[in-house]
């Protein structure tokens, strides 16, 4: 008799164990300052993606790059970025409140050593676009200088406004309150043939224009975007 109660209680203790509701095992896994939303809204752009969700009975809007995410997907982060008044060009619409976030992840983000973490692709850094180099060929400005020189004199054009002239090879607008733009010219070795540029002014892909900025380097926005040179502010001509 006493072997058949013990039974009873392990199979009652391992149903009503079992019944946790998912958001209960969520919240048990997560490791601290993990956030989890439920998509509501879904509104894909070039190269972001924006989401209004849910954390719980909290309307929260967040911003990543581009990922497969639909309305109902969870989603789990932890790092990022908490923008007000963010007006986004693309959209044409302003955000009172938005989260730019660094770490999105579709699976819930535990605490786990770091080498396991990696091996998730999902919980990885998103990283930069791939740029390839276009066939092109563009005279210097005039005053200017080549995207082969200033690679190869970076030093010496640290925090100096200089104008360069080149073909817009892409195009991201309102990111971070900036537009940011991609120019070659032709010139610059096999690693170094690419600039980015920020500039509150709207181009195309295809356009040839001169930019005149000053130059940065090491820049480090997080999310995955840094930058061993980039011109800052510039302003677009032709």
């Amino acid at each position: 008799m006493q072997k058949y109660l013990l039974v009873s209680l392990v199979l009652i203790m391992t149903v009503f164990g079992g019944c946790k509701k998912d958001g209960q095992q969520d919240a048990d896994k997560l490791a601290p300052g993990v956030h989890k939303i439920v998509a509501k809204e879904v509104i894909p752009v070039s190269s972001y993606i924006y989401v209004k969700g849910m954390e719980g009975d909290k309307e929260t809007w967040i911003a990543f790059p581009k990922l497969d995410v639909k309305v109902g997907t969870e989603l789990y982060f932890s790092k990022f970025m908490e923008m007000e008044n963010f007006s986004s060009t693309e959209l044409k619409r302003t955000f009172p409140k938005i989260l730019f976030v660094e770490d999105i992840s579709m699976q819930p983000i535990t605490a786990k050593p770091a080498a396991t973490a990696q091996q998730n692709p999902m919980e990885q850094k998103p990283q930069k676009p791939v740029i390839e180099r276009q066939e092109i060929k563009v005279e210097k400005a005039s005053g200017g200088i080549s995207i082969s020189q200033l690679y190869a004199n970076m030093k010496s054009y640290e925090n100096k406004t200089v104008k360069i002239k080149g073909k817009v090879v892409k195009y991201n607008g309102g990111i971070m309150n900036k537009n940011w733009v991609h120019i070659q010219d032709g010139s610059g070795t096999a690693d170094n043939f690419d600039l980015t540029v920020t500039t509150d002014a709207e181009v195309a892909i295809g356009d040839i224009l001169t930019f005149e900025g000053k130059i940065a380097l090491n820049k480090d926005f997080g999310y995955g975007y840094s930058y061993k040179i980039l011109m800052e502010s510039a302003k677009v001509s032709k």
